[in-house]
Order: structure tokens, then sequence, then C-alpha cells
């Protein structure tokens, strides 16, 4: 195993930089370097790979308080802080990650990576395949949440840390936070869960069909061989984005936010931008195809197509949760239709059925899906008194 720079440079005092205080402050994104193949669930082994990460807080003298954050779809690995001091927007969790947040870095040491397949850092499609010397893009191998998981315990076996004091997701990372239960139970002392699933439904891998053939089908994706073309497939990057953001917004959000509102006071009874809706879509859309990998995003969303860890034990949930031996927090909100509450009370009863330890809330929100990643103050209430009794538990540790 080759190691890089495996400590995040961070701020000691936010307000020096004229940042929030409770933001985590200036932070750098850090690379590990892993020679050790890895065996994947397809099949095939990759070689070697590179885990892009941050970190925030310090890590206590036994190595107890440290939280691993798993990304979701389209996640990376700069969940909080600023990696300049002009930058516009804080990482994309910084509501729940901070000094006095629910995710206390007064207290925790946070771990924030870019899982494999990735496109900001960690060894993904655009990456060299060592065996070719050509960008792996479409030959780079299919992944799954058990191989993420399998990886982001390499990653903490490098930073010294044992056992997680929690292990924390959204979405696709509340996937990985589920695995992680069921592949390392000895190495996760709490599990929290968010507007997650225990599998996709059939609407969930339509949804994700018509994403992945928007970007096939688009004349510049070239086989997955865009970039050797000199091209981008754009067009269908943005189409499997706006797709995907009508359904992480609820009818309620859209309404409220643009209802029927025209940009301009007339209809102009052509198929340009009329309506204030089209437009946010196509904007949200154009800054993606610019942002995002196409061959990630597809093997993304295989990723949560194929998450099921019932179906191994004939779709027993309860059966397959039976590793599991931390308490978890599950946390839905009432009006993602993306991933509803009934899914996650199916979680919650499963683990149940199975003498496990769960708190659940079904949070009151009109933000649909993306509730997870916004400041509701239930849903902190709820996220940070869990967080107060990892922490609080493991004081009574120390003192033992």
């Amino acid at each position: 195993m080759i190691v890089q720079d495996t400590t995040t440079l961070q701020s000691t005092d936010a307000t020096m930089s004229g940042m929030p205080a409770d933001s985590v402050g200036l932070v750098t994104p850090q690379k590990a370097h892993f020679d050790t193949p890895l065996p994947l669930a397809c099949g095939r082994t990759l070689p070697s790979y590179d885990l892009v990460y941050e970190t925030y807080g310090e890590l206590n003298d036994d190595r107890s308080n440290a939280v691993l954050i798993c990304h979701a779809l389209s996640g990376h690995h700069h969940a909080a802080g600023y990696h300049h001091k002009d930058d516009r927007k804080p990482g994309w969790w910084d509501a729940h990650i901070g000094p006095g947040k629910s995710i206390d870095t007064n207290r925790f040491f946070v771990v924030s990576l870019n899982n494999l397949g990735g496109c900001h850092g960690s060894t993904g499609p655009c990456s060299i395949d060592p065996e070719t010397g050509r960008e792996w893009g479409p030959d780079f191998p299919m992944m799954t949440v058990t191989d993420w998981v399998h990886s982001q315990a390499k990653l903490a076996d490098l930073l010294g840390i044992e056992r997680f004091a929690a292990v924390v997701g959204g979405s696709l990372g509340g996937m990985q936070v589920m695995q992680w239960s069921l592949a390392y139970p000895e190495r996760i002392a709490n599990a929290v869960v968010i507007a997650a699933t225990p599998k996709l439904s059939a609407q969930n891998i339509a949804f994700n069909e018509v994403a992945r053939q928007a970007i096939r089908s688009d004349p510049e994706f070239h086989g997955g061989r865009y970039h050797e073309h000199g091209a981008l497939p754009r067009r269908g990057l943005k189409l499997a984005r706006m797709v995907g953001h009508i359904t992480y917004l609820s009818e309620d959000a859209m309404g409220y936010k643009f209802g029927r509102d025209l940009r301009e006071d007339n209809f102009h009874f052509g198929y340009d931008v009329e309506f204030q809706v089209e437009s946010y879509l196509r904007y949200q859309g154009d800054t993606f195809s610019t942002s995002f990998d196409a061959n990630t995003y597809l093997l993304m969303t295989k990723v949560l197509d194929y998450f099921d860890p019932a179906a191994v034990h004939g779709g027993d949930l309860a059966t397959a949760l039976e590793p599991a031996c931390c308490p978890f927090l599950v946390i839905s909100f009432s009006s993602d239709w993306r991933f509803p509450p009934s899914r996650s009370e199916e979680l919650v009863d499963a683990l149940m059925q199975a003498g496990k330890s769960v708190s659940y809330a079904r949070i009151e929100s009109p933000h649909g899906h993306d509730a997870f990643l916004l400041p509701e103050p239930r849903y902190q209430a709820v996220f940070s008194a869990f967080m107060e009794r990892v922490a609080r538990d493991l004081c009574l540790e120390a003192s033992h």
C-alpha cells in the first residue's frame, strides 16, 4: 500500500477567513493510493486504486470518535467547509457537519470520501487503466455498494480507525450504511440511514434506465469513448439530470418555487423556454453536464439498481439484517416520493423483527427527496439528539 497525503489540511478558525463560525473552515482534499488488488462483486479485480477524501475535526487518542460520511449518486468527498476563500458554496452537507452542528466537529473526526467509480479524483472511468495505458472509460469495472464498503474499510485501516462511532448517509449513502452494518458489524458502533431504501422499486429502476438511455443514445457518447473523440455527451447527460432532478423534488416544492409562472408575460406558442420551471430544469441540466462524467453517472445508477441485501435470503430482509449489531437511526421525509417513508418503514420493521435497536422519525417536509440535504428544524433536532447520544457513549467508554 502506498499512501499519499493522509491528513486533510483544515483551517483552525473559520471566522479568520470570513466564514461562518460554525464552518469547519478551509479544507484541502487528500488522496490515498492502494496497490493491493480489490476483488469486486462483478468477478473482476481492480489492481490498484486511489481514494480522494477529506477529514474534519480531530481524531482522539484512542481513535474512537470517527464518523464516516457516505455520499449519494452525484455526491463526492467535499461534504463540508470551503476549498477557497472565494468559494460561493460550501460542501454538499455543510448544513449538518461543523462545530455545534448535528455532526459536531468539536467532538467527532469526520471522514468523507469520493467512492470508486466517481469523477472527483478517486479511481473511476476517467482514470488510466494501468494495464492498457488508456482511459478506463466504459471498460471500468461495474461497482456495487459492497465493493464501495470494502474500499472504505481499507481507507479506515489506513487512517488507523478500527471502529467508526457512526456511519452516516442519505439516499445511496444510506444503502452504504446498511451494507456497513452487514459486512463489518464489529466496525460500526451506530448507523444513520436517511431517505434511503433497502432496494429500489421497479419505478426507480425505470427512471434510472431512462436516464441511462438518454446518455447512451447521445451521438457524442461514442460507446463511452467520448474523450478519445474529443467529445462529451452533454445533451444526454443534461436530459438524465433533468429527469433525475424532477424525482428529487416534490410536487408541492415545485409548485411553491415555480407554480405556472412564465418567464415573460405571454405565451410564445413555441418550444423555447416559457415556464420558469423549464428554465430551472435546463439550467440544472446544463450545469451538471459540464461538471459530471457520463460513464460515472451510468455506473452510479447501476449501483443503485443492484443493491438488495435481502435477495440472497429469498427476499427476507429481517434475515439479511441478522449480522447487524449496532443501534440504527432511520429518517424519512413525508414528501419524498423517490424513496417514500413506506420504504424506510420496511427497513425499520425488518430491524425490529430481527431484534435490533432502531429509532425512526418521519419528518414532515415539503422538499421531497432533497430534504435530506437541507437544514429542516425537526430533522436537525432528531439527528442532533441521536449524535449527542453517540458522543455521550464515547465519553462513558473513555471514562471506563
